[in-house]
């Protein structure tokens, strides 16, 4: 396995960067506010499926002036964008060559949310539509003071399709979603906060350090601690206490086996 080449990363409009056991993602079309196309997806998917088996945390950033104003608005045009399947060439397949295309599109984002690594979402400025949702798909969301949060599909006659609803209904809870996604308003860096979206706000030229200052609290422990809390805690709000009870006893067994050499 490995990861994506340098070529295919810049086709993509990205850039990726090893130091250790975190890896980093930055879009990297700054020219275009880090707008979101297939071949973003599909590359980030890629890099999710050839991570390094020591990477242990994974941080996504945008280049420039903002985080990513979402999809590639030219995609809904006829002539699309150069590469790219636009809309109208999607919409000429059946019904479930559209659907493959689209859990071919997620696939770019659920994979941050693997027990295996922490991902943090460095976010300032825009994180529109797609940007918002791969903010979301973190498990952690550093946020600098001027950020703005939208789920902007609603306002083009789309629905967010890139695995975001779930996260922002755990979040947020169902009602207050709503509102975030039917109106298609911007929730601004205080609010965020008090929503539980963004881990911490900061002010926007403290961002870098402050990501990188969380990167090192979680490299600071146990990696096998990490991943089996990660785990218990993604499954505890589909379990009764009872349920979740074992889950820990079964995840500190395994702790437990390990520390003393399955003994």
């Amino acid at each position: 396995m490995s990861l994506p080449t340098d070529a295919d990363l810049q086709d993509a409009g990205l850039a990726v960067e090893v130091t250790g056991s975190t890896l980093t993602i930055t879009l990297d079309k700054p020219t275009r506010r880090n707008s979101q196309t297939p071949r973003m997806w599909h590359t980030l998917a890629a890099i999710g499926a050839n991570l390094p088996e020591d990477v242990r945390v994974v941080v996504v950033r945008g280049a420039g002036d903002c985080f990513s104003a979402g999809i590639d608005t030219r995609l809904f045009g006829p002539e699309g964008v150069e590469g790219e399947d636009s809309v109208f060439e999607l919409m000429q397949g059946s019904d479930q060559v559209v659907l493959d295309a689209i859990d071919g599109y997620q696939q770019g984002f659920v994979w941050l949310s693997d027990p295996r690594i922490v991902s943090v979402a460095a976010v300032h400025s825009y994180a529109i539509g797609a940007g918002f949702q791969l903010a979301l798909a973190c498990d952690l969301r550093v946020v600098a003071d001027d950020v703005r949060f939208c789920m902007k599909e609603p306002a083009l006659g789309l629905v967010p399709d890139l695995a975001g609803t779930k996260p922002l209904v755990d979040l947020v809870g169902y009602s207050r979603a709503l509102e975030i996604c039917a109106t298609a308003r911007n929730v601004e860096a205080g609010e965020a906060q008090e929503l539980g979206i963004a881990t911490v706000v900061v002010p926007r030229a403290d961002l870098d350090a402050t990501t990188t200052d969380l990167v090192e609290a979680v490299l600071a422990n146990s990696t096998g601690a990490v991943r089996e809390t990660k785990g218990l805690l993604q499954g505890a709000g589909e379990r009764d206490l009872g349920r979740q009870r074992l889950a820990e006893r079964e995840a500190q067994l395994r702790r437990f086996r390990d520390l003393v050499g399955g003994a």
